[in-house]
């Protein structure tokens, strides 16, 4: 086992750990609060941290069984299953990025029609979709035996070696596959979160129209104020384009390595190193640690509703039913002044939810 290896098995440690922990919080979130479970999207998010925590109990251990004995980890029928699931858990993973994303577009674009555009079963219909698109390639590809141990890969998935009789079949498919998947949710991101970015945008300069207006009434406002007021109007510029780059960038960081790889792979007719197979793995990997954060935690009603956990788990104080539905009743509240505040004042709200 050389350093290459162990610097890839720590990093899958690493990556299992974080993806464990992050991914349990959310689910936890989403059972206690039940004004999460209300919102269309956390059956998305549910969806996407279901695929994460299989991802993470399945594919990445068996990966790192395979990088620390350098060999076929576990037997035939379990490698099999296990790749079957790589490519089930990993299609339905992008897919439902792409339905969070078709989402926020229409929270963002059509505020006041949202909830009668996207409803719970327009969404449970979009999660069956994604589903039925996954096992589709995941069966035809167990069916026709073109799963396996993958040693460029060290792991269990997609297997070129055991398609060779397939020839042509196999490059069908593969390419296929990765272009109804990464390729299309790329696509659907890209053209929804710049949508929503540009109507951020949009509301953000109305606001700073009136800010600066309000300002030059003000004649004895103090410089401090006035300065703050422009910060404010930077911040806001910024933190929307920052949140889109997020949402593209962590997709197209993690997945896309990985993917080329698998298109060289198909055409090259020489070998690909092994350590960049491995690597381009542990980012497609990482995609199910970041998941947690990009999606759930880093917004405010998933971090209200850590920090109430926190405090029963340490019992700083008495955390009933009641405190919870009053915080309820509260982002209710809050959730419905901000569609009248987009009716007459738009702003880029609706990207932090």
């Amino acid at each position: 086992m050389d350093a290459a290896n162990i610097i890839a098995s720590v990093l899958i440690l690493g990556i299992i750990v974080v993806s464990l922990l992050s991914n349990v919080v959310v689910l936890i979130c989403f059972l206690y609060n039940p004004e999460i479970r209300k919102q269309v999207p956390g059956l998305f998010i549910l969806n996407l941290t279901f695929c994460n925590l299989l991802l993470s109990v399945s594919n990445m251990p068996l990966t790192l069984v395979g990088l620390i004995t350098s060999g076929h980890p576990g037997g035939s029928g379990l490698c099999q299953t296990v790749a079957f699931l790589d490519t089930f858990l990993t299609t339905n993973s992008m897919l439902s990025m792409a339905a969070l994303s078709i989402d926020r577009w229409v929270a963002v674009v059509f505020p006041l029609s949202y909830h009668s555009r996207i409803r719970h079963r327009d969404a449970v219909l979009s999660l069956g979709c994604t589903w039925i698109h996954s096992l589709c390639f995941s069966t035809v590809a167990t069916c026709r035996s073109w799963v396996g141990y993958h040693h460029l890969y060290a792991s269990c998935t997609l297997c070129n070696g055991r398609a060779e009789a397939a020839g042509t079949q196999f490059i069908i498919f593969t390419v296929a596959l990765h272009s109804l998947t990464f390729l299309l949710t790329l696509i659907v991101m890209c053209v929804t979160y710049l949508k929503v970015l540009k109507v951020a945008r949009f509301h953000c300069k109305r606001i700073d129209v009136i800010t600066m207006q309000t300002l030059v009434l003000l004649v004895d406002i103090h410089p401090s104020v006035r300065q703050k007021c422009l910060d404010e109007q930077k911040r806001r510029r910024q933190r929307a384009t920052k949140k889109i780059s997020t949402f593209i960038g962590t997709f197209v960081v993690c997945f896309t390595p990985y993917v080329i790889t698998r298109i060289i792979e198909l055409f090259s007719p020489g070998p690909i190193s092994p350590h960049w197979g491995v690597l381009s793995k542990c980012l497609a990997y990482s995609k199910a640690a970041s998941d947690p954060f990009v999606y759930s935690l880093l917004r405010h009603q998933y971090r209200k509703t850590c920090s109430l956990l926190a405090n029963k788990v340490l019992k700083r104080s008495p955390l009933n039913s009641s405190s919870l539905g009053r915080e309820n009743n509260a982002g209710r509240s809050v959730t419905s002044s901000n569609i009248i505040n987009n009716t007459q004042s738009p702003t880029n709200k609706p990207l932090s939810q």
